[in-house]
């Protein structure tokens, strides 16, 4: 890797170092994509727990001879680690983990998106902290999930608070270890997204420091392997489309879509009807102005030297895809 600095290789190899460690089963089932299988990545949240438990897509892809496989991941960057090392095809994410991806050699593609959601973000205080604005967060100890969408919130809210990245000592942790070292009082803040946003609030009375409101997009993308994409768009658009009736039938019925999520994931109903009053609905294609967001992280993380290298994210779209945006 020339010209990439001590501190640069550093900070890139203990990305890969933790995404590895974090989906071993993801690496063990590496296989390449099949015309009757798709397999499909999720986390413990979103659109794709409830298409997994309405069971809708595995009826519409069995009258094409298509199986459904699901795996569940803890975040954005471990979910993409399987993406890359081809154990599943399709999958969803936050603006961050694609990014981080592509810079490590990921050949993923975005075919869609869902719409804005700033509020399902944020930093997090315990309720008797004494930091009371984001300038105090200078030299703490803040949680975060290393490459996830809250990694660039973070960036971002301490920019706004007049603090720098380099002054504060980030705890790269999963979701439920940084919930566990949020409770014990090892950490000062906690950078986190729904449903362990509202999860922290209500269980253990965190308080919110700042969200991404007035600051960041927080787009979920969907992406699927370049591989997978090219192979069966036929697949793809199917899976969007289920996507997009479960995202307007959640929007319209957000109680309804809490009762369905609380058996999979195992939070009470009001704590979920919070975390879904802060989402998007709606999958749209990836746009210009949506890739133009995206090429902003990637350059402020290429600056941090998170990231080995400066990457084109439309590199990791179709060509017809990024004719479409323009």
């Amino acid at each position: 890797m020339p010209n990439l600095g001590t501190a640069r290789l550093r900070a890139f190899l203990a990305v890969l170092v933790a995404l590895r460690m974090a989906a071993p089963i993801a690496i063990a089932q590496k296989t390449a994509p099949s015309d009757h299988l798709l397999r499909i990545g999720y986390q413990k949240y979103g659109t794709l727990v409830l298409l997994k438990a309405r069971g809708s897509l595995e009826k519409r892809l069995a009258a094409m001879q298509v199986e459904v496989q699901w795996t569940e991941f803890p975040a954005g960057p471990q979910l993409l680690e399987g993406l890359n090392v081809s154990s599943i095809d399709f999958g969803t994410a936050g603006e961050a983990p694609p990014i981080f991806a592509q810079a490590a050699g990921a050949d993923l593609i975005y075919v869609g998106n869902e719409p804005a959601a700033s509020a399902a973000e944020a930093i997090v205080v315990p309720q008797n902290s004494p930091i009371q604005s984001l300038s105090q967060l200078k030299a703490k100890r803040i949680a975060l999930n290393q490459g996830s969408n809250v990694h660039y919130l973070l960036i971002k809210l301490l920019e706004k608070g007049g603090v720098k990245y380099s002054e504060i000592d980030p705890i790269y942790l999963t979701p439920s270890d940084a919930r566990a070292a949020f409770e014990r009082g090892s950490v000062d803040a906690w950078a986190i997204w729904e449903p362990f946003l509202a999860a922290a609030e209500r269980q253990t009375g965190a308080r919110i420091l700042a969200n991404g409101q007035g600051v960041v997009s927080n787009h979920q993308f969907f992406l699927a392997s370049r591989a997978y994409a090219q192979k069966r768009p036929d697949i793809v658009s199917v899976v969007l489309d289920e996507v997009a009736s479960l995202d307007e039938w959640a929007r319209q019925h957000p109680k309804d879509a809490a009762a369905a999520l609380q058996p999979q994931i195992g939070l009470d109903r009001p704590t979920l009807e919070l975390a879904l009053s802060r989402g998007g609905y709606g999958v749209k294609p990836v746009s210009d102005t949506v890739m133009s967001e995206q090429q902003q992280i990637a350059d402020v993380f290429f600056n941090l030297r998170l990231i080995p290298k400066r990457i084109n994210v439309r590199d990791a779209t179709l060509p017809e895809t990024r004719a479409q945006a323009k």
